[in-house]
């Protein structure tokens, strides 16, 4: 069976001689880089392209295509060669950007046989090369990791954020799109992602959290549990200036969401490196638009209106400059860190300072850990070494030399640890000063329920700006309990969330009754619903519910009285019928209108709005058929502006066996009650997530829904 990949993933490779496949929806150039055991280049002559097509151990296609096969035996690359990297590229003529096609498919096989692994590059927008996915060299054994790291600049950015010297990274690109024709002819077949039945057709998973996929930072080695989900909790625009100066003692590495070095700006942490900092342009004054149909050209609308469910700073705009950031306070003395400031992160407004400042703290967290914990295996490793070496000797064994050995090989020990501690421990006070500044100063998407900004008026009326993240809830680590990190997910949703009420999922599930956790993993999913209802302007998502038994009805009680709802929740199995019919044929249509360049000509009964579908229970009242139009709504949804939010044991459904198993896989698992199943790709942490609900007997949500449904009864924005 194919392993199907996300984002980070990797998977081990059974033999040394493998075939890469790809499968785009236009033509595109297949490049292979070669780098070292930090995936650097040592130059041009490292890169297989049209122009150059052979390395030791592979030959890469000369041709322009939309589908690309070729074999690489890793016993015959160099024992240099620690990390064989897929490079696809747009050639000159095509497609602006990746984001204006369907997602690209890449896998390994066998030669001429079956798929051993495979990745859709999901979620790519303005980028025009991308680091597909990587075979690298550990211990000896041959893995493939999904990477989908992507530069809007260029090829150039790509290879010289890879290694290689300015000069010599823009010849190279030259070169490779000089060997393309310039306007291709020839298109591919779509990329294996069936809508019209339950296989396991590859999943599409962004980032979120968080915090775009990508070439691991530390080049650790990501081996999370099987019940772990890799995953970026956020992903920051642009690098965040770090506070803590001994975590991150440079410039830090690519991240999802941040622009390479070599592009536009400094790469944070890895998970693909796909968006440039950029503004939305300022609205026309003229009569508001659709919020999701606009006109390309200018604001008076001559242009033909086109249909976009990226984040207005996720796509080229004006040059407007970015708003005064805060003045950096002076350290208290000499030696000292700076006190902390909110907003002090790189970005073009206080919104993405913040955001970019909340990955940051995350990352510097997430190494500054890191570092303690590779000590104090350093220490244990070194005192159990220096303690066989005093117990081979006999004649150490039987007199008092002995003893003296182990208690020097333990003091040591000891030592190491502790300085290691007084290391971690200062980070850690930095870290804990920055959230003492920053949580407060957080905006509404950001902050928790019981922050002031949801109950002293600033949220009053809704914005008029889609956001940037939403807050799922916070992460920690135990060196650390009480440092929570917000826990940020990008906008639009890039992924569908699921949300586990079964009891099998960590020792907190285990121990709560099943009716509580049912409850509260509902509650849950309502205050995601009614928290992205409050942050988005008026009318820019519709909300469906699926209920089939009607268990969720306490829960979904403030929804329903307060109107919200697109339609009262479908109960039974001709209302989960008509439910996913209904949304099923708008995917459809707006694929279709988007590929054929006509928004105006989709029906008028389509809402070009966004749709959240909360389903309760799956799969009760569900059939075969309506369990492949939920997964195709998981799949092929969130590029047109449909989005999944399950709340459902998995074990409820197991009698669908492996078949849903891409279902699963293609959605962010989260808990309702602390669980520690959340782990990130690069240095492997299990963070512990804790979600952030109302507190209890709060009116916040009340309050949000009167707000909400008093902007719907106006215009839309």
């Amino acid at each position: 069976m194919t392993a199907e990949l996300v984002r980070g993933q990797n998977h081990p490779l059974s033999r040394s001689r493998v075939e890469i496949r790809v499968s785009a929806h236009t033509p595109v150039l297949a490049l292979v880089s070669a780098g070292d055991d930090a995936g650097r280049l040592p130059g041009p002559e490292a890169v297989a392209h049209p122009g150059a097509r052979a390395l030791a151990g592979l030959e890469v296609p000369g041709e322009l295509s939309g589908r690309h096969r070729f074999t690489v035996d890793l016993d015959s690359v160099g024992p240099a060669v620690h990390r064989v990297g897929l490079v696809l590229v747009l050639p000159p003529g095509g497609p602006a950007r990746f984001g204006a096609v369907p997602a690209p498919y890449v896998a390994v096989a066998e030669p001429e046989g079956a798929e051993i692994a495979g990745y859709t590059l999901g979620g790519l927008d303005s980028e025009t090369a991308v680091v597909a996915l990587e075979l690298y060299r550990r211990q000896g054994a041959w893995k493939v990791r999904a990477v989908g790291q992507g530069y809007a600049a260029g090829l150039g950015a790509l290879l010289a954020d890879a290694g290689l010297p300015g000069p010599a990274a823009v010849a190279l690109a030259a070169q490779v799109m000089a060997t393309a024709p310039p306007e291709p002819v020839t298109s591919a077949p779509a990329a294996p992602a069936p809508a019209t039945a339950v296989t396991s057709a590859p999943a599409t998973a962004a980032e979120g959290a968080t915090p775009t996929a990508p070439a691991p930072a530390a080049h650790a080695e990501a081996a999370p549990a099987a019940s772990a989900e890799v995953v970026m909790p956020m992903a920051p625009e642009a690098a965040a200036p770090t506070s803590v100066e001994a975590v991150v003692p440079g410039a830090a590495s690519a991240a999802e969401g941040a622009v390479p070095a070599s592009a536009e700006a400094t790469p944070t942490v890895p998970q693909g490196v796909r968006v440039s900092r950029e503004v939305s342009p300022a609205p026309p004054a003229a009569q508001p638009p659709d919020p999701y149909v606009e006109a390309p050209g200018s604001a008076s609308g001559d242009a033909p209106p086109t249909i976009s469910y990226a984040h207005p700073r996720r796509r080229p705009t004006s040059a407007e400059p970015p708003e005064p950031g805060p003045q950096r306070a002076q350290a208290p003395g000499p030696g000292e860190p700076p006190r902390p400031v909110a907003g002090d992160a790189a970005g073009w407004s206080m919104e993405e300072r913040l955001y970019n400042q909340v990955w940051g703290m995350f990352e510097d967290l997430a190494r500054t850990v890191s570092a303690y914990r590779g000590a104090v295996e350093f220490a244990d490793a070194r005192m159990d070494r220096e303690l066989g070496e005093a117990l081979s000797d006999p004649r150490q064994r039987l007199g008092g030399s002995g003893n003296a050995a182990r208690d020097a090989a333990r003091e040591r020990r000891d030592e190491l640890v502790d300085r290691a501690r007084a290391v971690l421990d200062r980070d850690l006070a930095q870290l804990v000063a920055e959230t003492e500044v920053v949580e407060p100063a957080l905006p509404a998407p950001y902050a928790r329920w019981d922050s002031p900004v949801w109950h002293d008026g600033r949220a009053a009326a809704l914005p008029e700006e889609s956001p940037l993240a939403l807050r799922l809830g916070d992460l920690h680590l135990p060196e650390r309990p009480d440092l929570r990190i917000p826990m940020l997910m990008r906008l639009p949703l890039e992924r569908g969330i699921w949300i586990d009420n079964g009891r099998t999922g960590s020792e907190a599930a285990m121990a709560m009754d099943t009716d509580r956790l049912r409850l509260a993993a509902m509650d849950m999913a309502v205050a995601h619903a009614v928290r992205l209802l409050a942050v988005h302007p008026g009318g820019r998502y519709a909300v469906h519910v699926i209920d089939a038994a009607g268990a969720g009805a306490a829960s979904l009680a403030p929804l329903v009285r307060s109107g919200v709802l697109a339609e009262p929740p479908a109960a039974g199995p001709g209302g989960v019928t008509r439910t996913l019919a209904a949304l099923t044929r708008r995917v459809d249509l707006v694929q279709m209108a988007l590929r054929a360049g006509a928004p105006e000509d989709l029906p008028p009964d389509v809402d070009t709005a966004g749709q959240l579908l909360i389903v309760h229970d799956f799969p009760h009242g569900f059939d075969d058929r309506a369990v492949t139009q939920l997964r195709y709504l998981a799949d092929e949804g969130p590029a047109v502006g449909v989005h999944l939010l399950m709340v459902a044991d998995r074990d409820e459904a197991s009698a669908y066996g492996p078949l849903l198993d891409p279902l699963w896989r293609s959605l962010m698992r989260l808990s309702p009650v602390p669980d520690s199943h959340l782990a990130d790709p690069w240095v492997g942490h299990h963070w512990t997530f804790e979600p952030d609900l109302p507190p209890r007997g709060s009116q916040v949500l009340d309050r949000a829904l009167d707000r909400i449904a008093a902007a719907r009864r106006g215009p839309r924005p």
